[in-house]
């Protein structure tokens, strides 16, 4: 299913649906994040997704991750709270969904790099070379807090 995003757009659609999910920052021992080129929006993101029904909020990033990536992760933390009114999703089967994610930060324990239905690519990139990518700024937003370490997480 392709999505639009709509960011700071005034013509974009009213939503219709807000969803829990999350992402994932997750560094290698090389301190690259991992990403993903996904496949309905053509941008660079981390890993995520909708959290399922009888499922902890952290086994959500775990499988998650795993899906969409092939890398098994422990949670370590929360990089922050994104909930903006101003960004919704737009899918071809008629949902607007407002924004609202929760990124934790989780380090890799193990797997393999696998594509799936949702990314073309699995990669892990050095900060150096974020720039050369495509990547939605709250995507990108999640990624500078992620290396920030911050302290508390950001709730905005």
């Amino acid at each position: 299913m392709a999505r639009i995003e709509h960011f700071n757009d005034p013509q974009a659609p009213e939503p219709n649906s807000i969803v829990v999910a999350v992402t994932a920052f997750v560094l290698d021992d090389q301190d690259r994040v991992l990403l993903i080129h996904r496949t309905d929006n053509d941008l660079w993101a981390l890993p995520g997704g909708a959290q399922e029904f009888g499922e902890y909020i952290a086994e959500t990033v775990v499988r998650e991750t795993k899906e969409e990536t092939g890398i098994d992760v422990e949670v370590d933390a929360v990089v922050g709270i994104y909930t903006n009114p101003n960004h919704v999703v737009e899918y071809t089967d008629g949902e607007v969904r407002q924004q609202f994610s929760i990124c934790f930060r989780a380090r890799p324990v193990g797997g393999t790099e696998t594509l799936s239905d949702e990314s073309s690519e699995v990669c892990w990139i050095s900060r150096a070379d974020l720039d050369g990518l495509t990547i939605h700024p709250s995507m990108r937003l999640r990624i500078d807090h992620g290396y920030e370490g911050r302290s508390a997480p950001y709730i905005g």
